[in-house]
Formats: C-alpha cells, sequence, structure tokens
C-alpha cells in the first residue's frame, strides 16, 4: 500500500495527493476526460500510467510520458506505451498529436503554466485541444515551489527536495490560455473537480 503524500507548497498551502486512485482504474471524471479523446493523444506526467492505459485499450494511438522511471514501467506493465521523457524535451510526433492530457494537477509542471501550455500548444495539430485539470473557481495563479511529504501519521514525514510548481485556477485559465494562443473551448466540473479544454487554432 502507498504511503500517505501531501503536496506542500511554499505558499503554505498542503494538498493530499490521491495515490491509490491514480494506481487504480480511471475514475467517472477520468473516463469522461478519455471520452473526449477521438484521435492520438501524449498523457503528459502520465504517473502509473491509468489514463494511458485506457486509451489504449480503447483503440487510441497514445503516448505516456513521464519524468520518473518507476511511473514509465508501471504504465508499460498496465499494457500503454510510455517513455521517460520531460515534455520540454524533443517527442514523438510534435504537432500532430489531436489531444495533450494534464490531468492530476500537471499543469504545475515546470512551475510556469504559461510555458507548459506554449509547449502544448506546439505538440498539437491545427485544431487539436488540451484538456486540462484546475483548481477552483476562486483560485487564480500562483507560482513558487513545492516539496513532496510523504509518510504516516505515527512517524515524522519525509521532505523531497523542493522544485518548481504552479497551481492554475478557472478564474485564471482564459488569460493563460490566451498568453499560449489557445481557444477555451470549455470549462466544466466533475466529482468536484473542475477542467478545461483548450484549442489551438
Amino acid at each position: 500500500m502507498a504511503s500517505p503524500c501531501w503536496l506542500d507548497g511554499t505558499d503554505g498551502q498542503r494538498t493530499h495527493l490521491p495515490v491509490r486512485r491514480w494506481h487504480d482504474n480511471p475514475e467517472p471524471a477520468a473516463r469522461d476526460i478519455v471520452d473526449r479523446c477521438g484521435g492520438p493523444t501524449i498523457d503528459v506526467g502520465c504517473g502509473p500510467g491509468r489514463l494511458t492505459a485506457d486509451l489504449a485499450a480503447r483503440g487510441v494511438i497514445c503516448l505516456g510520458i513521464d519524468t520518473a522511471a518507476a511511473a514509465v514501467a508501471l504504465t508499460r506493465g498496465r499494457g500503454g506505451p510510455a517513455l521517460r521523457r520531460d515534455v520540454f524535451a524533443p517527442l514523438p510526433g510534435q504537432g500532430r498529436w489531436s489531444h495533450v492530457l494534464l490531468m492530476d494537477g500537471n499543469i504545475g509542471i515546470g512551475g510556469d503554466p504559461h510555458a507548459l501550455l506554449c509547449r502544448c500548444a506546439t505538440l498539437l495539430r491545427p485544431g487539436g485541444t488540451v484538456l486540462v485539470e484546475l483548481e477552483a473557481p476562486d483560485a487564480g495563479l500562483w507560482r513558487g515551489h513545492a516539496h513532496l511529504a510523504y509518510g504516516h501519521d505515527d512517524r515524522p514525514p519525509r521532505n523531497s527536495p523542493a522544485f518548481p510548481w504552479a497551481r492554475l485556477g478557472v478564474a485564471a485559465i482564459h488569460r493563460i490560455a490566451a498568453t499560449a494562443g489557445l481557444t477555451v473551448r470549455a470549462v466544466f466540473a466533475r466529482e468536484q473537480r473542475w477542467f478545461a479544454e483548450l484549442q489551438r487554432p
């Protein structure tokens, strides 16, 4: 069983990370997102690969990428294709993907949602979409550093080294998407979580 894990930001916000959910089959909210992927899809920060594997099982051309070797191994073990790769490094199919997934807080990767969305736009074919999970409607944009804290309640938590991180809320998505050259097609809620669909012109 995975140890409890939290993401601690330098702004003092602590977020519990649903590690068990990531290792399970896709939950209803995630399946709704996958349903929107009608063509080749790249899953950025795929983690244990529940979405990549589900796409592959549906016969959708897909690729999971993650910087963690363990995540790539888990994704492949579930039947999903995966590479150990940074999203800002050269990637297969650049400019030809129909969809990019940024789920489970992965809009925070690199600590700069504008730069990340600009990069995602270069991965997409014209008319392709980024499907991104957001913070709550009253949240804006926060950029800083974070670290992982993990352990059990009866032991002091262990901390990872700090890394750049960000959070992007519904209130800021139109502005940030526009600066990346993307159009907000939809903002919607599923199971008390918020998502947006952004389109490359």
